[in-house]
Order: C-alpha cells, then sequence, then structure tokens
C-alpha cells in the first residue's frame, strides 16, 4: 500500500479480496503516449532475473485505479520516454511508488501536476534505495556466477579423479603389474613383523661410534717424527712416538697413569650423541647426524692444526654463519685432498648404514609418544611427557657441562680435573693434544675475556686517568707535530717474515732486497708474534687497539669473533682521526672477503666508514692475480691505496690486510720464476717446495712495496706507512719439533718509514727503543717517529715500550718460558718473567691490565675521561 498521499499512482483497496488481472493496452492521450507495462515485444527489455518465475508470458498487474475515481490500466509517459522493466510489478501486481522513483524518467510532476515536488531528503532516500537494489543485483550474479564455477570445477575434478581410477584401474590389471603386487602383499606380512632392535643393541652402538669418533679426533692431532739422519733411535722409540703410538697412549693412560682424559672427551661427545636422540627421538637419525658431523668436525680439525698449529674452537663457526665456508674449504692445501676424499667416503656409507638400519628397525621412536593423541591414555600421556623431558634435560645438561667446563671450581671443571684435566688454553694445540679436541672446543664455547685485575673501581681508573694524562703532557711539550695532520697507512702483510732468519735454510739470492735496505734507512725491528701458521686477526686486532692478548684469559684465543662482536663501542686508533674529520677519517682495504673474521661487523664498530673488499658494496677496483695464484697481488691492493689516498679531502687512517702470500703454497709461479733454497737433506720435498713457493711470493711484495713507497714519495703530502708481518706461515715443520727453533718461528718483521712530504722523513729511531716490538705498540712508536702528540693512552703505551719492549703470548721453551705464560723481552731481546720484573714495570704492566679490562670486560670508566683523546 502507498503511505505517501503526494504521490497517489493506484488504490489497492479495491477488489483486494478478488484479485482481477487484465492486459494493459495503449490507449492515446494528448501530450503522450500510453504505454502497455510489457507486451510481447517489450518482454525481452526485462532481466531473466526478474522474470525468472514467469517463462515468457505475457507482463500482467493487479486491476486498479491510479486515481480513486478512475479505473485506468495504463501509466501515463511523456515524450518518447520508455518505461524500464519493473520486477516488483511482475511479482507482486502491483506499482509501488518506490518503484516510480527508481524510474529517473518517471516525475511526480508528470503523473499528478496538482501535487508538490518532493523534498530533498525523500530524492536522496530514492538515491540510496536505487544503490542498494542495484549492489543486490550485482551480488545476486556474481553469486550465480561463482555457483556456476564452483559446479564446473566440481565437475572437472570430478572427471579428473574418475580418469585418475580408470588409468591406476588399467595399470594394475596388467600381469606384471599384479606380480609386483601380489610379491610386496606376501613380503608385508614379514616386513610388519620386523623386529624392534633391543635397547641394549642401541648402547653397543653408543658406545662404539662415541669411542671411534674420539680416537679420530684425537689422531688428526697428532704428527708424524722426524729424525736426523745422525740420531739413532730405536724401534720402539719410533713406534711409540707415531700417531698410533701416540693415540694408543692417550687411550691407555687410563690405566698406566690413572689420567682417564679418553673418559672426559667420550662424555662431551656422548652427550651430544644424547642430546640428538632425545631431540629428534629418533635412534637412527641421531647416529646419522652424529657420524656425519663428528667426522667432518674431525676432519676440519686434523687440516687446521696442519696448517696454522690451532684446533677448531667455537668462534671458528662464524666463518660458517657468515657464508665463508666455501671461501675455508679452498685453504685446503693439495696433500690434504685424499685425507678428505676417503673421509667423505666414510660419511657416506655412515648415512647409507644408518638408514638401512632405520628402515630394518621396526622401532622409530626411541621414546614411545603421540603427539596426534597425547592425552588418549595414560601409556600415550607418559610416554608424551618423557620425551619432552628428555629432549630438555639432555640439552640442559650439555649446555651446563660445556659452559662451566672452562670455568674453575664449576661442578664440570672439577670433574673433569679429577680425571686429569689440565688445560692449556693459551696454546690451543697443546691442550687438543694433552686433553683431547673435544674437550678443548668445549671448554671454549663460554670464554671469560679476563680475570678482574686486583683494586679495579671507578675511582681507580680516574687516577690512572691523571697519572697518565700528566706524562702525556710532559711527552708532549717536546713534540711539535699531529697524529692528524698526516695520513697513516698501517699495512698487516701476510705471511710476511724473513725466511733466512731460520738456520739450515739458505738462497742463492736474497728474497727481500729491497725492503731489508728500508729497513736499514728508517725505524724498524724485530716483532714478536703471538701466531705461528695463522692467527692473522689477533695480531690485527693488537695493532688497531693496543691491547694485548697476554693480558686475556686463556680462553680468549681470537676477540674479533669472541670479543668485539659483542662490545657496543671499542676503541681503536683510526678513531684519532675519525673524531676529527668524521666519517671521512678512516677507511679499509682487504683484496679478499669482509666477513671473513667478522672483519665487515668489527671495522663498522671501530668506527671506519668503508671497507673495500672483493664481496663490498663498492669492492676493490683493482684485483689481478700472480701466475696461477687465488689471491690479489701485493702490487694491485697498493694502487687501490693509492687511488683512495689520491681522491681523499683529508688526512686519514688506512687499514690495509693483504693476501698475496697467505697459504696453500702450490705451484703458482713460472718454473723460472721460483726461488730456490738450499735446506738438509732430512728436509721432507713438500716442506722444501713450499718453502720456495713462499719465498718466491715474497719476492713479489718486495719490489710491489718498494714501487708502492717511490710512488707516495711523488705525492705532495704527509703520509707514514707501518708495515708488518703478522706470523710465520706453517710450513716449517721440521723447526717445529726443535725447541731451540720454537722462537723462531715466532718472529717477523716490521718498518715505520714517512714519505718526503713529511716532516719524519728519513727519521729513524734508535735501536734500544724499535730493535724489538709487538704490534699493540705500533700506534706509540709511529707516534714518537712522528714527533707527534699523543693520549694518555698512548702516553702508557710508550713507556710501557721502554720498559717492556714486546709482549706477546708465546709459547717457548727458549729462556726457561713453560707452557701457558705470556713472554716478554727486554731491549736485547732476552726473555723475562713477571716475577724477575722490576718495580716500575710491574707498575706499568699492573696499569696496562687495568686499562685493558676497563675498555673489555669493565665499567669503561675511562671512556667519561679523555684518556683516549688527542690534544
Amino acid at each position: 500500500m502507498l503511505k505517501d498521499a503526494t504521490m497517489p499512482i493506484f488504490s489497492p483497496d479495491r477488489h483486494a479480496h478478488v484479485p482481477s488481472y487484465v492486459k494493459l493496452t495503449k490507449q492515446p492521450i494528448a501530450g503522450g503516449t500510453y504505454r502497455p507495462l510489457a507486451n510481447d515485444e517489450d518482454s525481452n527489455a526485462c532481466a531473466p532475473s526478474a522474470l525468472s518465475g514467469h517463462h515468457g508470458s505475457k507482463l500482467y498487474t493487479q486491476k486498479s485505479a491510479i486515481h480513486a475515481t478512475s479505473d485506468n490500466t495504463s501509466i501515463f509517459i511523456s515524450g518518447a520516454g520508455t518505461l524500464p522493466c519493473l520486477p516488483e510489478m511482475v511479482s507482486s501486481g502491483s506499482v509501488s511508488k518506490d518503484v516510480i522513483d527508481n524510474n529517473n524518467q518517471i516525475t511526480p510532476s508528470k503523473l499528478q501536476p496538482q501535487q508538490p515536488t518532493e523534498q530533498p531528503l525523500n530524492e536522496a532516500v530514492s538515491v540510496c534505495k536505487k544503490a542498494a537494489h542495484t549492489t543486490a543485483k550485482t551480488l545476486s550474479a556474481a553469486g550465480h556466477a561463482v555457483a556456476k564455477a564452483a559446479k564446473t570445477t566440481g565437475h572437472a575434478i570430478h572427471v579428473a579423479v574418475t580418469a585418475v581410477k580408470t588409468a591406476w584401474h588399467t595399470f594394475t590389471n596388467f600381469k606384471a603389474v599384479q606380480l609386483i603386487i601380489k610379491f610386496f602383499r606376501k613380503a608385508y606380512g614379514p616386513w610388519k613383523k620386523r623386529m624392534r632392535f633391543s635397547y641394549a643393541f642401541y648402547a653397543i652402538v653408543f658406545t662404539l661410534l662415541t669411542s671411534a669418533e674420539v680416537i679420530f679426533l684425537q689422531w688428526g692431532v697428532y704428527s708424524e717424527p722426524t729424525y736426523d739422519k745422525g740420531d739413532e733411535v730405536d724401534q720402539t722409540t719410533k713406534i711409540l712416538n707415531s700417531v698410533a703410538g701416540q693415540v694408543t697412549k692417550f687411550v691407555s693412560q687410563m690405566w698406566l697413569e690413572q689420567k682417564s682424559l679418553f673418559l672426559v672427551n667420550f662424555v662431551g661427545l656422548g652427550l651430544i650423541y644424547l642430546a640428538l636422540i632425545f631431540v629428534t627421538n629418533r635412534f637412527w637419525i641421531a647416529t646419522l647426524l652424529f657420524g656425519t658431523a663428528i667426522t667432518a668436525f674431525g676432519v676440519a680439525n686434523s687440516i687446521k692444526i696442519q696448517l696454522r698449529n690451532e684446533p677448531i674452537i667455537p668462534a671458528d663457526f662464524t666463518f660458517i654463519s657468515g657464508g665463508d665456508a666455501g671461501n675455508i674449504a679452498s685453504f685446503i692445501p693439495d696433500n690434504s685432498q685424499q685425507f678428505v676424499e676417503n673421509a667423505v667416503t666414510v660419511v657416506i656409507w655412515i648415512i647409507a648404514i644408518c638408514l638401512l638400519l632405520f628402515l630394518l628397525d621396526r622401532r622409530k621412536c626411541f621414546i614411545y609418544c603421540s603427539w596426534r593423541k597425547p592425552f588418549a591414555s595414560a601409556k600415550n600421556t607418559v610416554g608424551t611427557f618423557s620425551r619432552a623431558l628428555a629432549a630438555v634435560v639432555s640439552v640442559v645438561i650439555l649446555a651446563s657441562y660445556a659452559t662451566n667446563l672452562g670455568t674453575g671450581g664449576s661442578w664440570s671443571n672439577m670433574w673433569a680435573a679429577k680425571q686429569g684435566y689440565t688445560p692449556t688454553l693459551f696454546d690451543a694445540a697443546e691442550d687438543a693434544r694433552n686433553n683431547g679436541p673435544a674437550t678443548t672446543f668445549l671448554s671454549l664455547t663460554k670464554a671469560p675475556t679476563m680475570d678482574k685485575p686486583e683494586g679495579y673501581s671507578k675511582q681507580k681508573m680516574q687516577a690512572i686517568s691523571k697519572k697518565y694524562s700528566k706524562l702525556a703532557n710532559s711527552i708532549n711539550k717536546s713534540r711539535t707535530q699531529q697524529l692528524t695532520d698526516s695520513t697513516a697507512i698501517m699495512i698487516l702483510s701476510e705471511t710476511f717474515a724473513d725466511p733466512t732468519r731460520l738456520p739450515d735454510i739458505t738462497f742463492d739470492e736474497d728474497p727481500i732486497p729491497n725492503i731489508r735496505n728500508i729497513m736499514g734507512t728508517t725505524t724498524s725491528g724485530t716483532m714478536l708474534s703471538p701466531g705461528y701458521g695463522g692467527g692473522t686477526a689477533n695480531i690485527e686486532y693488537q695493532a688497531l687497539t693496543g691491547l694485548s692478548l697476554a693480558n686475556f684469559s686463556d680462553s680468549m684465543i681470537v676477540p674479533y669473533q669472541q670479543l668485539v662482536p659483542t662490545q657496543s663501542n671499542p676503541y681503536s686508533f683510526n678513531q684519532i682521526w675519525t673524531q676529527k674529520y668524521g666519517e671521512s677519517g678512516s677507511e679499509a682495504v682487504h683484496p679478499y672477503y669482509q666477513s671473513m673474521y667478522l672483519r665487515n661487523t668489527n671495522y663498522k664498530k671501530f668506527g671506519f666508514s668503508r671497507l673495500y673488499s672483493l664481496d663490498s658494496a663498492t669492492p676493490v677496483e683493482h684485483t689481478e692475480k700472480i701466475g696461477e695464484s687465488p689471491y690479489v697481488s701485493d702490487s694491485s691492493t697498493y694502487q687501490d691505496v693509492l687511488d683512495l689516498i689520491k681522491n681523499q679531502k683529508n688526512p686519514e687512517f688506512l687499514q690495509v690486510v693483504t693476501m698475496q702470500n697467505h697459504m696453500p703454497y702450490s705451484n703458482y709461479y713460472e718454473a723460472e720464476d721460483v726461488l730456490q733454497s738450499s735446506v738438509t737433506d732430512d728436509t721432507p720435498d713438500d716442506e722444501h717446495s713450499a718453502i720456495n713457493v713462499f719465498s718466491t711470493g715474497l719476492k713479489y711484495t718486495d719490489q710491489a712495496t718498494l714501487d708502492f713507497l717511490s710512488q707516495l714519495n711523488q705525492i705532495n703530502k704527509p703520509i707514514t706507512v707501518i708495515f708488518y708481518g703478522d706470523h710465520l706461515p706453517g710450513i716449517y715443520l721440521k723447526e717445529e719439533q726443535n725447541p731451540d727453533d720454537s722462537f723462531l718461528l715466532h718472529e717477523t718483521d716490521y718498518f715505520i718509514w714517512s714519505n718526503d712530504a713529511s716532516p719524519s722523513a728519513n727519521v729513524k729511531l734508535d735501536d734500544s727503543e724499535a730493535a724489538f716490538s709487538s704490534s699493540n705498540y705500533f700506534m706509540s712508536s709511529a707516534a714518537e717517529h712522528m714527533n707527534a702528540k699523543i693520549s694518555p693512552y698512548l702516553a702508557l703505551l710508550t713507556k710501557l715500550h721502554e720498559e717492556i719492549p714486546a709482549i706477546s703470548r708465546v709459547i717457548s721453551n727458549r729462556g726457561g718460558i713453560g707452557l701457558g705464560t705470556a713472554t716478554y723481552l727486554q731491549s736485547d731481546g732476552t726473555v723475562t718473567d713477571s716475577t724477575s720484573m722490576s718495580k716500575t714495570q710491574k707498575q706499568l704492566l699492573a696499569d696496562y691490565k687495568l686499562v685493558q679490562y676497563d675498555q673489555t670486560s669493565g665499567k669503561n670508566y675511562l671512556k667519561e675521561s679523555d684518556f683516549m683523546s688527542v690534544d
């Protein structure tokens, strides 16, 4: 019914009780035409959805008057307008006002000229109704489309499934396939009834595999001894000193010496094995993982011992996490390739056997549990709880054992000590040989930085700051230059060390004539290196920070990997330049991969603006190599440095680490270019060849360095170069076994040189000050060479260098130095120890340790003062 009296169109009251339907016909009228609401010709204009209930029948409406006094059955349409389809009329038999409101061509004024026009509010309501109607139609159409698509998709899936079923039935009906099916049906019975391996069998496998891995790891840290021809050694001694003899002794000392170090290593590996079993809850899968991982660890450990005289430590795994696993593999020497291939074969056998036993063993879970229905029964509840508890407890025990093993007084340390464990972590290789590589590795999982020095407090550090500020002021009175007025280039030359220093090795020509001549005309001397065959990052750390590894705890082996990543604002000498010039104050060049020893992370912490490497955002530009060498040549690296100097806006601190002479030493160079050395007859051929190739690389470094310094002399900017070798290569196998030569394996060469544009050109410090040094003193020595003002920190290092010329973590039998003690040199190169030092030396060393502790493990009280600032 119409409720709006302003626009009466028809009245449904009349004959409401007896509906009457008539066909609409045209009737002429002045000013317009009457059209039927529908006819045969116009029926197609209506939407199918609106006529869905009528299927082509003529459109009828309830016979009622448009006006109260008329029975007209037509609607007046002005002009030539057309009436759209009205679904409501079809469904209800009447025309409502709402329908007409939705028709823009029918207006109230034309239908009822005597009625007033609708208000704007009604017009808005009409628009909303029209929009709602249109939306409903759209959604309805979309619903029909989705339903149709779903029906089509379902039909397609049904057809596809039917086709697959048909194909499968056709395939399985083949006679050959039927025979196979019958075979497996018959085999399924015995397969389902296969035995569950007993826990006793698991225990036997566990014991045998763990013991085998302990022996394999121990075998990898020993090497076959060599004997001079004149030595009279009986066969029994040779057998006992062989690798097999040393491994046998390691195991048998449980009964011969009451030292159960084999048991300590067995427990360490066993806890790892158990954790894998309980976490995976699959014995054979855990066995596969354990056997593969520990075998691979043993191979890597053996190769690292051979090349660097150092076992694998937890910090080494940062190489893998940093994506350097492939790069590390490139360091494998040629004589270890067969060993690696054999180990790969063993690993393949371990994997195959474990997978086979996994299939044959009906016991899938080591501890019964049901994750799908964990609480469906008492058995499920107990099993699920036990499985989860075993996994957690095994991991907790392993973590507790490992983290406490290197901490004196802890439960695992005390238990291991009762079994004969005596840590010697100053020399990790020796510790691995004595205590086992598994124990060495686990004892380093949590490495304390250094012990707290006696008297450490804020007041004590303030007193030290004042003390060395006065010393710096006293020194600076006689100095006229500023460090930041010059560019300082600190060059770590990979493995640079005079090969003629070692006995029993002579050359027809000097491998380093140019550098030897430079060292004779400028500040230079011998550097005491803590490393042999490796440890580059440690020597670099000392040179950049002024801190010494000798002050750290035994377990702090690689600060670049164990310490610096955890520090928020570590100090390094390049910050002297960045404090004045900002980001443009320091840059670094390393022609290898930036994540090696985490240099990309550590250099950012030190404040270097950029590191140019092979894979940095802005890589090194010059990457030429010599012969077949895999490493960038020194001449290319020097050219990158020259480019930086030419483009610099202000003096800089440039950190450079070369790669040309990195091991291994294969046949990289042309045969006619290789230097020939003379060695004793009992020197192994591999060692002799490596010495020749290494010395040839030094010859190329010697010439490249001379050319580099000559080019620096052509630049009208003050430049000072700090050049040093980090360590000797680990190729002197014969010398390693001679206690008299062990100290020589830790001596490299260094010099400090300034170009002609520098006020310190041609300066050479007296040998009493420069003859012996260690890398932690290089910055203070450079400041003295340049006659530059220094900070209180550099004043401490200057005074300490005068009193104790070299400090290092060197293990040597020379001069009475025993295992596990730091090495201190006097000005004449002789060794002294802390107990025989003067009062002044002891006080300086105590202050040095306090400063180092404050920077690395303490509260960093010195940061609040001007201890690091250069006026």
